[in-house]
């Protein structure tokens, strides 16, 4: 299976002076065209600290000059993995736009007020979900996972406050370079990223 991308140029003189606000470009022409379902959905790549590689989608919760930052359960394999061993990868697949964005960095944990800030805003049944799943570790049964939530629900009825787990809270990841990637005709691709460079970035082209 192949298929010939086929889009207009994409140079050096078409990138903001800043990768976060080239990416809020992006994004925002992403998120407003109604082709991808979650435009914020990325694969998190993170190691153990011998290199052994895991993958998972989470979403994008959130991204400023700061870096990007999505939540989780620290426990969880990419929670004790980023723990151990912060260095991480995000990538974007845009493969309706042809458009990839790969960030390469280091994750750290956000404030407790922060990671409170956002549970606040989860839907009701979410903030149980955070409290039913120990994400990661092996459950004997579905049947055992629903009847957590279900007495949860009791505890918390609709309506009712629930607070945020201790054990879940968010991650924000630090670039140290951000890769815009355009597909063009015959595997021509343009691929432009930015490199931090002291208080700023410097851009490199690489070959496809």
């Amino acid at each position: 299976m192949r298929e010939q991308y086929r889009s207009e140029d994409f140079t050096e003189q078409d990138l903001a002076a800043d990768p976060m606000e080239q990416f809020a470009h992006w994004f925002r022409q992403v998120a407003g065209g109604g082709a991808l379902h979650e435009p914020n959905a990325m694969v998190v790549s993170t190691a153990t600290p011998d290199g052994r590689p895991s993958s998972r989608t989470v979403l994008l919760k959130h991204y400023d000059d700061r870096g990007f930052v999505f939540f989780t359960h620290y426990g969880s394999r990419k929670g004790r993995e980023l723990t151990a061993n912060p260095y991480v990868s995000l990538l974007f697949p845009w493969h309706p736009l042809a458009r990839q964005v790969v960030v390469n960095g280091t994750a750290s944990r956000v404030g407790r007020e922060e990671t409170v800030a956002y549970f606040r805003t989860r839907p009701h049944g979410s903030q149980l979900g955070a409290w039913a799943s120990e994400q990661s570790t092996v459950i004997g049964s579905r049947r055992e996972l629903v009847d957590r939530y279900e007495q949860l629900v009791s505890r918390y009825p609709e309506g009712e406050k629930v607070p945020a787990p201790p054990q879940w809270g968010g991650f924000r990841v630090v670039p140290e370079t951000i890769e815009f990637w355009q597909g063009r005709e015959n595997r021509l691709h343009d691929r432009l990223r930015y490199v931090r460079e002291g208080s700023g970035w410097r851009v490199e082209r690489l070959c496809p």
